[in-house]
């Protein structure tokens, strides 16, 4: 005894409703668990990205004053210090965006209680 393709279909749908319905009344906002988690590695990666960029932009510019002053690489080492303090700075400025945004949705949600 084959079921019919359209009835399974309709279970399906009929089903899918019933979870909404569920998720509604409960509040819940359907959002799945893994779908934080690569939020959260996604902030890791810039924030590497950020600190490795700031690292080859001072190289860069270091690199570049070296060769035009005709300097040992002073230039090179200062600005790699310059270019590593601001990869930090800006890897503190996205974890103190990612705290902001915690904490804004940890007060949304104690008002809801």
């Amino acid at each position: 005894m084959l079921s019919d393709p359209s009835d399974q279909n309709d279970h399906t749908v009929r089903l899918k409703a019933l979870e909404d319905r569920i998720a509604a009344a409960k509040g819940e906002d359907r959002k799945p668990h893994s779908e934080e988690h690569y939020s959260q590695a996604n902030m890791a990666w810039r924030m590497v990205i950020e600190l490795v960029a700031g690292l080859g932009i001072g190289f860069g510019i270091g690199y570049g004053l070296d060769v035009l002053f005709g300097t040992t690489p002073i230039f090179m080492v200062l600005f790699i210090f310059f270019g590593l303090a601001a990869g930090v700075k800006t890897m503190m400025r996205s974890a103190q965006e990612m705290q902001n945004e915690a904490l804004a949705k940890q007060a949304d949600k104690n008002e809801e209680d």
